[in-house]
């Protein structure tokens, strides 16, 4: 199967700049990337509309019938199930997942600052929240739309911050291809390499 474009989430915390460079380093190696402006919505439930707008900004670029991979960044990570459920819903194939420093999806309805709590080294991971999140606190706090059914395609997790580290054990365990960079944290154009590696491991 094919790998297809590829489509990037900036976490709810943060503004489509946090992974701005990267996107375009992939367009520069030849690799089609979508990244939607998902500021969040500025009233509850805020994950819900965060999804809600992912879905509409990814069928504003992609038809039906098309492959996608998902790279989630940060916060983003525990809404990559939903994210992909919608792009299932309107006749797209997911082929991959890529959590690039990211928190984990997780079986139920967790808050964000819970798996932050269990999952990374430190709630620093939790982004400062930027001017476009009204009540960060409440966004951190909002349990998440439920998750089940999934991993429904192949996982990979990329490390370039080591507060992250306990994240990328957790996905070793689960039996995923883990790619540690945090000792060298690379460029954008070697990270965007480490993307497509990593891509390429998951739908070969």
């Amino acid at each position: 199967m094919p790998a297809g474009g590829l489509v990037m989430l900036h976490s709810p915390l943060a503004t489509a700049e946090q992974c701005a460079r990267v996107a375009a380093e992939l367009e520069r190696q030849g690799v089609r990337c979508t990244l939607p402006e998902l500021g969040p919505a500025d009233m509850s439930p805020y994950a819900a509309r965060f999804v809600a707008r992912a879905a509409q900004r990814i069928g504003q670029h992609h038809d039906s019938g098309e492959t996608l991979g998902i790279v989630a960044r940060g916060a983003a990570g525990p809404l990559a199930p939903q994210v992909a459920a919608a792009q299932r819903a309107a006749g797209r194939h997911v082929a991959s997942y890529i959590l690039l420093d990211a928190l984990l999806p997780q079986q139920g309805t967790p808050t964000l600052a819970e798996l932050a709590h269990t999952q990374a080294d430190t709630a620093e991971v939790l982004e400062a929240a930027s001017r476009t999140v009204n009540d960060p606190d409440a966004l951190r706090d909002e349990q998440l739309p439920i998750v089940h059914d999934w991993p429904d395609a192949p996982c990979g997790y990329l490390l370039t911050d080591t507060r992250y580290s306990h994240c990328a054990r957790l996905a070793r365990l689960r039996g995923w291809p883990v790619t540690d960079l945090s000792d060298e944290p690379p460029d954008d154009a070697g990270l965007a390499r480490a993307v497509i590696s990593m891509r390429g491991a998951l739908t070969s």
